[in-house]
């Protein structure tokens, strides 16, 4: 009943205020002239509860106000009883209370009601706005190739998308209810959160196993929270076992191209001692002072085995030179290496030449050169300031230069002190091998680059050399003198002695 007594109210106050108002003031000048022409003792007063009801709907407190004492002089001038101050006082005073307080119950009960159906606005455009959230976030999650599950306290799974179940060999849908520690026995070692231990957002790497029992190398993001129901782990894993597979691959087709270059550097030496040996051994021989003596004849059996192991000659390594784009890779050598010379308060400028053509090159091969020229003037440069304090600068410059493409790298980090001798292996004084650089240069002459060393006042610089490929093709582009006649080879390494300071390997 309430009910239909408030939708009927809510359908006279419909309409813009001024109908509203309109109607207001017909309702009391008919009120009044009906009170005005009926004679007798009929108090039509209380009527004007019905215009207040419309007045406080559209007008503020104070007009409300107005309206009832309006209301209650029309009342008691056309009222039939006799006013006088003892009994017309409290009765005014009775009749605009209770007009001025219907007025005022009208307008806070609209208030309320608008003020309800705001709030009932905001809040299904929240519900709208939170499922579309739900629906984004859901068809993200699912949609994700990275396995993405929620776990308890007791590490028992409550979500996980497709990717989880596919990483894990399960049927869709069955992952929910099981313990992590099958799969990911690591993720059980991270402890909760309570109110004396923070939450966890890190990464970690750890072994897997699937359903079937196989196991994989997985890279783990995670973090830990505290809900109404207890601690929750929400984690982000990738089976990197390929990239493990792949990175053990390159490290050991790198392994085997250093290993032919280095044998070949032994045996070129083995052969140079060989070749001494056996000119000494045919000069006794022709003596034929030792003809008969059995040490001599085992001598010379071993000059020959020795001969057979040093024919070993250093060949091309066999890497996979392809076109490759120079910016690029300059920008993820400076990603690499830059963080670290700046810790060791080393300023480093890169000047990348816009334009650069394609180079032909190992993409892995040339990182490597460029990590052991970079390494090599790193470590000179901290040992200079280490003896004498003063400001270190590292500038790596790629331009194009008579038909090729080259890549310096400068360092103010005193030069080297026996050129001649630089690019050969087992250097007597390097702080490893002595291979770093000698390697380095038999990885860009096995795709038609070069290594070339110049000194600088104070420092050194190394530059690489690429050849540019061919505009619209595939293959490399030599340029006039590039190469030896007989060895294929680049003459371009500088062979006179220059003074400088000791230290590259």
């Amino acid at each position: 009943m309430n009910r239909d007594k408030r939708d009927m109210l809510f359908f006279l106050l419909r309409g813009n205020p001024r109908a509203v108002l309109l109607r207001a003031g017909i309702m009391i000048a008919l009120i009044a002239l009906v009170d005005w022409r009926v004679e007798g003792n009929i108090p039509l007063g209380f009527l004007y509860l019905f215009p207040m009801l419309l007045v406080g709907s559209v007008l503020k407190r104070w007009q409300i106000a107005v309206v009832a004492g309006l209301c209650t002089f029309l009342a008691e001038m056309f009222d039939s009883f006799e006013w006088f101050p003892a009994a017309g006082v409290p009765r005014d005073i009775l009749i605009f209370s209770a007009f001025l307080g219907m007025g005022l119950f009208v307008y806070e009960l609209v208030r309320s009601r608008q003020a309800a159906l705001q709030h009932v606005q905001q809040i299904e455009s929240e519900v709208e706005a939170r499922r579309e959230a739900e629906e984004q976030l859901e068809v993200l999650v699912e949609s994700n190739p990275a396995a993405i599950f929620t776990t308890n306290s007791e590490g028992c799974v409550l979500l996980a998308n497709d990717a989880a179940h596919r990483m894990l060999g399960l049927e869709p849908g069955t992952l929910p209810g099981k313990s992590i520690r099958d799969y990911l026995p690591a993720l059980m070692n991270v402890p909760a959160p309570d109110r004396n231990r923070p939450s966890f957002r890190t990464a970690m790497q750890c072994r897997g196993r699937t359903h079937d029992g196989q196991a994989f190398l997985a890279d783990i993001w995670f973090s830990t929270y505290r809900t109404s129901a207890g601690s929750r782990l929400a984690a982000m894993v990738v089976d990197s076992s390929e990239d493990l597979r792949t990175r053990e691959e390159f490290n050991l087709q790198q392994l085997m191209a250093g290993s032919r270059i280095l044998v070949g550097a032994v045996s070129h030496e083995i052969r140079n001692v060989c070749g001494a040996i056996a000119v000494v051994h045919q000069n006794l021989a022709r003596s034929g002072a030792l003809a008969d003596n059995k040490d001599f004849e085992a001598l010379g059996t071993l000059i020959l085995a020795l001969e057979k192991i040093a024919a070993m000659e250093l060949r091309q390594t066999g890497n996979p030179a392809v076109g490759l784009d120079l910016p690029s890779l300059l920008e993820e050598l400076r990603i690499i290496v830059e963080p670290a010379l700046r810790e060791e308060g080393i300023e480093v400028h890169w000047n990348v030449e816009p334009g650069l053509p394609r180079v032909w090159a190992d993409r892995h091969s040339l990182m490597q050169v460029f990590l052991n020229l970079i390494k090599n003037s790193e470590r000179a440069m901290s040992d200079q300031a280490r003896a004498r304090p003063s400001r270190q600068v590292m500038t790596v410059t790629s331009r194009t230069e008579r038909e090729r493409v080259a890549i310096e790298f400068r360092d103010t980090g005193g030069g080297v002190a026996n050129p001649e001798r630089l690019f050969r292996p087992f250097q007597q004084g390097a702080q490893a091998t002595g291979l770093g650089l000698y390697l380095s240069r038999a990885f860009m002459r096995s795709f038609r680059g070069d290594l070339r060393y110049e000194p600088e006042p104070g420092g050194s610089s190394f530059i690489v050399e690429l050849s540019p490929l061919l505009a619209g093709t595939g293959k490399e582009h030599h340029g006039p003198g590039d190469q030896d006649s007989d060895s294929g080879r680049s003459r371009l390494v500088s062979r006179e002695p220059q003074p400088a300071a000791p230290g590259r390997t």
